[in-house]
């Protein structure tokens, strides 16, 4: 009888135990990204904080500012690694808002745009995220597009970059006249002063974009894009195809994208004339794209992208495409689909 008794008081501690160990792994707070530096500046060992990482709940921000953060505060490549497997997890059990890819029919694979801007999604593994739309800018020169390298090195294009004369501001300048505009051109007097001194039939258009490095840090060699611009006014969406080009730096002022020579006033011109993308200079990129509906694309790298700048863009289907400069110039229409955007950069430590 007695020992009937210690059997069922030791069973009722056990159930008791378990139970306050469930508790208090129920109320466990997860591991955050300020909680993974407070281990890393006490010293603990980098396998033991890994282990952490692995085994306990965590609710980490694996942005691109975050990630800089965590890597200047000690964090190690082993330990940011973890980091990220762990949101990935999170993300395929569905503890994650992050949207997920679909394999199934192309109406699930990309929901509907609600936007009638073009918008892009990249997915990297599991996570899926919107890149911001940009938009480049354009620069003058009297260098003929003969090679990337070339305009790279030619000091009209990075002023022009810097400056920050924007194809909006230069065509209301040019129409307008206002005060406004005519100072902002008087300020870029460095882009142009040598192509109006000599009065040349054809300059050089080179698409750029400011700043020399994306903001978007892809950890994944081989990413998938999904596209749409089936919402987009004044355009035919079946003129377009998404591709991917590499961007050259330029002086650690810019990225340019391509180039391509036209008028000295093409850019002023309303009329739909202008075939500037039938000798178009850009560094393409093999891709396979996959068209899911009109206007909708998901687009990947036929091989492993080595570390570099890179830009997803908009390119007429049709070389002989003809374009009014003056929606290129304001980023219009036609215009706005040859200036749109997507950057991004492959990280050194990509897999």
């Amino acid at each position: 009888m007695e020992t009937r008794m210690a059997r069922l008081i030791s069973a009722l501690l056990l159930v008791m135990v378990l139970g306050n160990l469930a508790s208090a792994q129920h109320a466990q707070k997860p591991l955050t990204n300020d909680d993974v530096i407070a281990m890393v500046h006490k010293k603990l060992p980098e396998s033991v904080i890994v282990s952490a990482i692995q085994a306990e709940p965590g609710k980490f921000n694996t942005s691109t500012n975050e990630l800089i953060r965590l890597n200047t505060a000690g964090v190690t490549e082993k330990e940011l690694n973890a980091m990220l497997a762990a949101s990935r997890d999170a993300s395929s059990s569905g503890g994650s808002s992050i949207a997920k890819e679909s394999s199934n029919s192309p109406a699930e694979a990309m929901p509907p745009s609600k936007s009638r801007m073009p918008t892009l999604m990249v997915t990297q593994g599991s996570s899926t995220q919107e890149l911001k739309l940009e938009k480049t800018q354009l620069a003058e020169t009297k260098t003929k597009p003969s090679s990337m390298k070339n305009l790279a090195g030619d000091s009209a294009v990075t002023q022009g970059m810097q400056v920050g004369i924007n194809t909006a501001v230069s065509g209301v300048a040019t129409q307008m006249h206002s005060g406004m505009g005519g100072s902002a051109v008087e300020g870029a007097g460095g882009i142009v002063s040598g192509i109006m001194s000599h009065r040349t039939p054809t300059v050089t258009y080179v698409w750029g974009v400011p700043s020399p490095t994306s903001s978007n840090v892809l950890q994944n060699s081989k990413p998938t894009f999904s596209v749409d611009y089936s919402r987009t006014q004044g355009i035919t969406p079946d003129d377009y195809e998404p591709a991917i080009v590499k961007l050259t730096p330029a002086q650690n002022t810019c990225r340019i994208v391509g180039a391509t020579q036209g008028k000295e006033d093409v850019r002023s011109s309303p009329a739909a004339d202008w075939k500037m993308y039938s000798h178009f200079l850009e560094e393409r990129v093999s891709t396979r794209a996959q068209r899911l509906d009109t206007g909708k694309y998901k687009v990947s790298t036929a091989s492993e992208l080595q570390p570099g700048e890179y830009a997803v863009v908009l390119r007429p289907t049709s070389k002989d495409k003809k374009f009014s400069g003056g929606d290129v110039m304001r980023a219009q229409g036609d215009g706005l689909m040859f200036d749109a955007v997507w950057t991004f950069q492959i990280s050194e430590e990509a897999q």
